[in-house]
């Protein structure tokens, strides 16, 4: 029978409280409130949670774990009062960060305390320490907890019973103590901050069972070499993201014979996988991801893995072929060997009735995709993207009937492949099958259709001609038909059936020649239809819509201002069209949301009266190529966010722009092929462009000298970036978008799309400057191209130039400059292009390095220049045998050089500089 006071003592614990059915989002089991059956009327040894002591009838158990319960627990709680509680969990419920008392401490029979994902907060009180009886304390997933390093210690040395200690997520920021309890059995240390080296006589604790040191960043670690106290009882090993770096998996692991876990991921193993391994016949859960594991691994037949149901190995230099014993171990269920260098052809698969998910996407196999894909019946999802599979796919893919995820991006599949093959999957929700070589037909065209079930497709690059087979799929909300060959219209029976679902739609690189009914998607987020026929006026997409893409087409008339009522607008890109008239002045309204505005080569006139609100999100803002006339807006000060401003090839008449350099993030400024004019004035300031990396000024009318106040500026101009990964950089921020800017470099045109952050150049060709050029140039060393020529500029060549050791072309041209070609020059070993001539040079011509490799119209018009190559004249010059590859076109004082001519280089990569690009324009010409 429960004692009066006690029964008292948990109606007054659960009146400090409020139930709330929402908090049940902290439970991972079954949430009820326990407490709402509670009745004075009873013993409350009945009562739901509550457990007595059969002598005494003292409460001994209190588990109100996920039972709803919303409200603070402080030190004056009743729940002091029941001071013979053996076990208490009140896990998963919120206690409004409440601190946790040290009245906890007074619980003295306690053998189980669980407090874990309760909402605590504060510092761990040390009176937990004086509960000499616990065997198992769990204070985790209470992301405000802190535990001083000392109490860490202290309360271990105290705790000598202690069983079970978790205290994932809680902040200790501290070194890994030495005097764990010999009675540890599970040790769960994740995500708290530990730093420092693991110690060894961790993994010689003679009865654990458990181990997480997970997501320590700050943790390193080495495996001892011979076998573990452990090995015998150890069950979890999740150590993911602490530091093994330059260390080998150790064949001692193959002596856990009681493992069933081992999570490994993100430590910076090197080496071989340890044959030892593949022998665990208790092992369920392997994961090895994320690694720098090479070598081939996998054996050729192996009696171990018997339990195995996952087993990760992604992200990893492996190699080798896959056996086909890997798809028919008895309890494999998930299988990822993705982005290694598996290679060779998949073998045929055994029957197997519990393999549910396969990736091997990024590997490097080759070969047919075997029929017998159809024994792995059980299959929800596989993933074959970016290999090299050929062949026709096999018709068997239509028994695969619980396929839910199927990609095969970027292979080398060929044929004709009939829908009727997916049309009895009718599981299906994603399918992949872009960038192959195959077609898509529908030779039944009544009855055969994709699943209604299917809500992610894309077929890019698939030979679609008609869209008959999408006439049933109702659900879309992903459709990828882009570089296909869809002509005309889209029929309104296909369209009507995507109005309602679908968020994103990317028709790009077709012949479509209009697209009806668009603003009646209403779902709709993102739409491309860039690099079609569309023509007629702009269409509008509905309010829903964020990116809007329908540039490269043939859309004419005005930009309605209806386009301001798009107020989600992150990205519009209407470039490449025949849009006339002026730019609708509510645009600068949209752009607390809008990220990115491009128009440029349209036929726009009029003035820039577009007003940026404060607070603009602008990042990206391309006019190039229109008929813009009067000044810059000055309210582009409030887009602080701007990171590419391009309004060349204008009518703009203004002065140099110095307020922009207010900007933070502007990279990119061109103002080239204006009527800009006048000084760019000094400034005293030293925080203006400290971001910029492009600049281009040419084809204006600036005067006086060169701002070398500008130059003083320019910060980001005097750092070389070194980009290590040679990749493109990809912003999932803006699909389909990529920012580009027209680079001009002595008659080539390059149009630089999305490498801002690594190419450096700088224009001021064609205008009317005067005076010399400052040493100070020469400090802008991360300049790739420098061009001043068709100027008034005077003087001698500084020899600070030398300075600039990328850089690839430097065009000084068509000035008045005099003195010798500084010999500093020859240790610019990137220079590709030089341009010197018609200025007043004299003296020889410096050799070695890339000047051996300059051709006479690099220098002519400086009469008194001598040396290779315009002559024999300086004392034991000698011609070189080389050929002489560099071209530097002929180019008259008011013409652009091939200006008869329509062609562009673009730089695709990021990082291949401009030697690869220069290469590329040269092979162009010459042929």
């Amino acid at each position: 029978m429960c004692p009066r006071d006690q029964s008292l003592a948990l109606v007054e614990f659960n009146q400090s409280f409020v139930v709330d059915a929402s908090e049940s989002f902290l439970c991972d089991k079954q949430s009820y409130p326990k407490t709402s059956s509670w009745n004075m009327n009873k013993d409350c040894c009945s009562w739901d949670g509550i457990i007595c002591d059969e002598m005494t009838g003292h409460v001994i158990e209190l588990d109100l774990s996920c039972s709803q319960l919303v409200g603070k627990i402080d030190s004056n709680s009743s729940l002091f009062q029941l001071s013979h509680l053996q076990r208490l969990n009140l896990s998963m419920n919120n206690f409004d960060d409440s601190h946790i008392s040290p009245k906890f401490g007074t619980l003295a029979s306690l053998t189980h305390l669980d407090l874990s994902r309760a909402v605590f907060s504060g510092q761990i009180p040390s009176e937990i320490s004086h509960l000499s009886k616990l065997q198992s304390i769990s204070l985790s997933s209470n992301s405000e907890l802190r535990l001083v390093a000392y109490d860490f210690k202290t309360s271990l040395q105290n705790l000598t019973q202690l069983r079970e200690l978790r205290l994932s997520g809680v902040n200790i920021s501290s070194t890994i103590p030495l005097n764990f309890s010999s009675h540890l059995t599970t040790l769960r240390l994740s995500e708290t901050g530990l730093y420092g080296i693991i110690p060894e006589s961790i993994f010689n604790l003679p009865n654990l069972e458990t181990l997480d040191l997970s997501y320590n960043d700050q943790l390193n670690g080495y495996f001892p070499k011979t076998k573990w106290n452990s090995s015998a009882s150890l069950m979890e090993l999740n150590l993911v993201r602490v530091n093994f770096s330059g260390n080998f998996l150790p064949e001692c692991l193959g002596y856990l014979t009681s493992l069933q876990t081992l999570v490994l991921s993100s430590c910076n193993f090197s080496g071989q996988v340890p044959k030892s391994l593949w022998n665990l016949t208790r092992l369920e859960y392997m994961d090895l991801q994320d690694n720098r594991l090479e070598g081939p691994i996998f054996p050729q037949f192996t009696s171990g893995l018997q339990n195995l149901n996952t087993l990760w190995l992604s992200n990893n230099s492996l190699n080798g072929e896959i056996p086909s014993w890997i798809f028919s171990l008895p309890l494999l269920s998930e299988l990822d060997l993705s982005n290694n260098h598996f290679s060779g052809q998949l073998k045929e698969f055994s029957n197997n009735s519990v393999l549910v998910g396969v990736d091997i996407s990024e590997n490097e196999l080759q070969g047919c995709l075997p029929k017998s894909i159809q024994n792995l019946v059980s299959l929800v999802w596989i993933i074959l993207a970016n290999n090299q599979l050929q062949c026709p796919l096999p018709k068997s893919l239509q028994n695969l009937r619980n396929l839910k995820y199927f990609d095969l991006l970027s292979n080398n599949f060929s044929g004709s492949v009939d829908v009727s093959v997916f049309s009895n999957l009718k599981q299906l929700w994603y399918l992949d099958l872009s960038y192959n070589s195959i077609s898509l037909i529908n030779e039944n065209k009544v009855k055969s259709t994709l699943p209604q079930s299917l809500e992610i497709l894309y077929l890019a690059a698939c030979q679609v001609k008609e869209l008959d087979f999408l006439r049933s799929a109702k659900n879309f909300y992903t459709l990828d038909l882009s570089y296909n060959n869809i002509q005309g219209i889209i029929p309104d029976v296909v369209l009507s059936n995507w109005m309602h679902s679908i968020n994103n739609l990317n028709l790009a690189h077709n012949m479509l020649t209009s697209i009806d009914h668009i603003s009646s998607f209403s779902q709709l987020i993102s739409i491309n239809l860039l690099s079609n026929s569309l023509q007629g006026t702009l269409p509008i997409p509905p309010p829903s819509i964020e990116f809007f893409l329908v540039s490269n087409n043939n859309v004419s008339g005005k930009i309605p201002s209806s386009i301001c009522n798009l107020t989600t607008l992150k990205i519009l890109d209407l470039s490449n069209n025949n849009l006339k008239g002026e730019i609708p002045q509510c645009l600068g309204n949209m752009s607390d949301q809008l990220e990115v505005l491009d128009m440029r080569h349209n036929s726009l006139s009029g003035s820039l009266q577009t007003t940026f609100s404060s607070g603009s999100k602008l990042k990206s803002f391309n006019l190039h190529g229109n008929n813009l006339e009067g000044k810059l807006p000055r309210s582009l000060a409030n887009c602080k966010e701007l990171e590419v401003l391009d309004l060349g090839n204008n009518q703009l008449n203004d002065t140099f722009p110095m307020w922009l350099g207010t900007l933070p993030n502007l990279q990119v400024l061109s103002l080239r092929l204006n009527n800009l004019h006048g000084p760019i004035r000094t400034s005293t300031s030293s925080k203006l462009f400290p971001q910029l990396r492009m600049l281009d000024l040419s084809r204006n009318a600036f005067t006086a000298e060169l701002p070398t106040s500008l130059f003083r500026n320019l910060k980001a101009m005097r750092r070389i970036v070194i980009d290590k990964t040679m990749k493109a950089p990809v912003d999932e921020e803006k699909p389909y978008y990529q920012d580009s800017v027209i680079v001009s470099t002595k008659g080539l045109e390059l149009e630089v799309v999305r490498i801002l952050s690594l190419y450096t150049t700088m224009d001021l060709s064609n205008n009317e400057f005067e005076g010399h050029i400052h040493s100070m140039l020469g400090d802008l060393i991360a300049l790739r191209v420098l061009n001043l020529s068709h100027n008034e500029l005077q003087g001698h060549i500084p020899p600070s130039l030398g300075k600039l050791s990328v850089v690839e072309s430097l065009d000084l041209s068509s000035n008045r400059l005099s003195g010798e070609i500084p010999k500093l020059l020859v240790s610019l070993t990137s220079l590709a292009v030089f341009n010197l001539s018609r200025n007043h040079l004299e003296g020889c011509i410096p050799k070695g390095n890339q000047f051996d490799t300059f051709g006479n119209n690099s220098y002519e018009g400086n009469d008194r220049l001598r040396g290779f190559p315009v002559s024999r004249g300086c004392g034991s010059d000698r011609i070189p045998e080389t050929n002489n590859t560099t071209f530097v076109p002929d180019e008259e004082n008011d013409s652009t050089f091939l200006s008869e001519l329509s062609w562009k280089v673009v730089l695709m990569g990021y990082g291949t500089g401009l030697i690869i690009g220069f290469s590329i324009a040269y092979l162009m010409l010459s042929s």
